[in-house]
């Protein structure tokens, strides 16, 4: 019996090691330092969350095969909620941009209410073949007057085909999205 027991203990850890797999995570939350910042912007803004494809919200990093069928990819695993992430991200890409903290996530929570509240749907966030696709619309409505503009955005970005190399593309068509809103703001 003896012998027995170090016998099973091995085999139970082979078969373990065997099925066991190792997974990337990935986040897309870090916002860059602007290369130019807006002084002298004091409204406050506030952010709803960004709104993204029911694909976006799997944990697999999902790409696209064709124009009607994605693949997930699950070796390659999202580290938090996207909707969430990104809209952290934007918030804290608006308060260096504009060097002040009062840019704040929907329910706004605060005292006074925002001057200016930002909508973003996005449509389209995936690689595909060797770009990243990034489609979305976004709003900024002025809280008193409801005034309001809305436009469209897209772009490209070249990538590679390993997660790591779409993940980094995201990244910088997401930085190219979160400038276009910074200057939609400032020119509201």
């Amino acid at each position: 019996m003896r012998r027995l027991i170090p016998s099973l203990t091995i085999l139970l850890f082979l078969g373990l090691s065997g099925c066991a797999t190792s997974s990337s995570y990935y986040v897309l939350s870090v916002a860059q330092k602007p290369k130019t910042v807006y002084s002298g912007y004091h409204n406050i803004i506030g952010v709803e969350k960004i709104s993204v494809p029911n694909y976006l919200y799997k944990r697999e990093i999902a790409i696209a095969e064709s124009s009607s069928k994605i693949t997930l990819l699950g070796n390659a695993l999202w580290g938090e909620d996207l909707d969430v992430g990104l809209t952290s991200r934007l918030i804290g890409y608006l308060q260096k941009k504009f060097n002040q903290p009062d840019v704040y996530a929907y329910p706004w929570g605060i005292d006074r209410q925002p001057e200016l509240k930002v909508s973003v749907q996005i449509t389209r966030f995936i690689a595909q073949g060797n770009q990243v696709y990034l489609d979305a619309t976004w709003r900024i409505e002025n809280m008193r007057t409801k005034k309001s503009k809305a436009r469209l955005f897209s772009t490209s970005v070249h990538t590679k085909q390993d997660p790591q190399s779409i993940v980094s593309a995201m990244n910088q068509a997401f930085a190219q999205f979160e400038e276009n809103v910074a200057i939609g703001i400032k020119n509201f």
